[in-house]
This record gives structure tokens, C-alpha cells and sequence, in this order.
């Protein structure tokens, strides 16, 4: 059985698709307001039918010498091509790709976890250094 950290996957996101890309500055100003951009499949596309998809991505911020790590959202990824005639016969898909707008006090650690429906939990991280 184990904890659910055991069972999150990590891998390199240039030669596995299922794992989050973190894409913002290396350094930032405190206080100041800056992007960041969560996605998969930068390298490698990760389909996204009805039968394979990234539910969900969820982004969580660690700052340095902090106990906790702060949630910073969760973002749902809800319609895969679903229809009443079928899989992949909807008008609808939404991508998994998601941009976040925030600002930190401290440097520190961003987190992404993405859930595939097929394959589980995956992360990755970034550290971000505030000058």
C-alpha cells in the first residue's frame, strides 16, 4: 500500500511526457508579480482523447526555510472529446497547459503534480531565487 508520495512518478520532461514542465524566470524581484506556465508534452505530446488525458495539474510553492508548501492553484482539465456519439466525437477538448500569475517574498521551490488518467501522479520542480 504504502503513502501517496511513493506513488508520484518523476522523471525528465524532455524523454517522458507525462511530466509537468515549470516554465517562469529563474529570478525574480520580491513582491513582484510574474508568470508562470505549467504544461506537458513540450518534447513528447501526451494525447488527449476521451481514453488518455491530463485530468488536473495543481501548483504548490515552497519557500526557503518554510515549513509548509503553499497551493498556489488546481487547474482542471474537464472535456477530452467526450459525446453522446461516442469518444472522440465531441467539440471539445481543453489542453493541458495552464498560466498562473503570482508573486513570492522569499526564494524557494514551485512544484507541479499532473494526473493522467491512465498513469498516475507525476512531478516536477523549479527553483526560483529572488534578488
Amino acid at each position: 500500500m504504502g503513502k501517496l508520495g511513493q506513488h508520484i512518478r518523476e522523471a525528465d520532461w524532455k524523454s517522458e511526457k507525462h511530466v509537468p514542465v515549470i516554465e517562469c524566470p529563474d529570478q525574480v524581484k520580491a513582491g513582484e508579480i510574474f508568470e508562470v506556465k505549467a504544461s506537458l508534452g513540450k518534447e513528447i505530446a501526451h494525447p488527449n482523447t476521451t481514453e488518455h488525458h491530463i485530468c488536473w495539474i495543481s501548483l504548490y510553492f515552497h519557500a526557503e526555510n518554510e515549513k509548509f508548501n503553499y497551493h498556489v492553484g488546481q487547474f482542471e482539465f474537464n472535456a477530452h472529446g467526450e459525446s453522446d456519439e461516442g469518444a472522440n466525437a465531441g467539440p471539445v477538448y481543453t489542453h493541458h497547459s495552464v498560466t498562473a500569475s503570482l508573486k513570492v517574498a522569499k526564494s524557494g521551490t514551485l512544484h507541479a503534480l499532473a494526473f493522467c488518467n491512465i498513469h498516475g501522479l507525476w512531478e516536477s520542480s523549479r527553483e526560483i531565487m529572488v534578488v
